[in-house]
């Protein structure tokens, strides 16, 4: 249990059944009564942010959050990804599932960030950018150079995305995993 007194940015309670985070919070002293506690919270699942006024002095359950990185390693035929703890060298399956739209920005070697809530693995996170390889794109026309004009290519994970005309098959484009937009094409160096 954990007092209002006591709140840090980061720790995750137990919130009318759900758990949540705090990432705010402020002391306010009204003129008449009691202190009270303004908080934001953002759902540790789902990512959806609430704000709460507490009494000062309320109790609330502490949830034990656990973060570990993990780095992808194939997947196997009935859908399940398979993933390498990077301290222990266990290897984790992760089911389709709890990874969903996340599988689009997935190759093999990718690190990731899986979160554990009472043990219980509920969250994994992707780098905010990846790099990927474009594998299917249809040339651009030449003089077609109108500003903002896109077209669709298929990257090496088989999502699709938009990208600038100039974009072409084998170019390295990076990608915001938050959103699915394509941000810049990367030049590497090839030493």
């Amino acid at each position: 249990m954990i007092s209002t007194s006591n709140f840090k940015i980061g720790i995750t309670i137990i919130v009318n059944g759900e758990p949540y985070t705090i990432i705010w919070f402020q002391n306010h002293k009204p003129g008449k009564g009691g202190a009270i506690i303004r908080v934001k919270l953002q759902h540790f699942i789902n990512k959806g942010f609430i704000e709460r006024t507490f009494k000062s002095g309320e109790k609330f359950i502490v949830q034990r959050v656990i973060s570990e990185k993990k780095q992808f390693l194939y997947k196997d035929n009935i859908n399940n990804y398979n993933f390498i703890d990077m301290s222990t060298y266990e290897q984790i399956v992760i089911p389709t599932a709890l990874l969903g739209k996340k599988i689009n920005f997935l190759k093999e070697g990718t690190e990731i960030e899986v979160k554990y809530l009472n043990d219980k693995l509920v969250s994994v996170e992707l780098p905010v950018n990846v790099e990927l390889t474009i594998k299917e794109a249809e040339c651009g026309l030449k003089g077609n150079s109108a500003v903002n004009m896109t077209k669709i290519v298929k990257l090496e994970t088989g999502f699709k995305i938009r990208v600038p005309l100039f974009i072409k098959k084998g170019d390295i484009v990076k990608i915001d995993t938050r959103n699915g937009k394509y941000i810049e094409r990367v030049n590497k160096i090839i030493k």
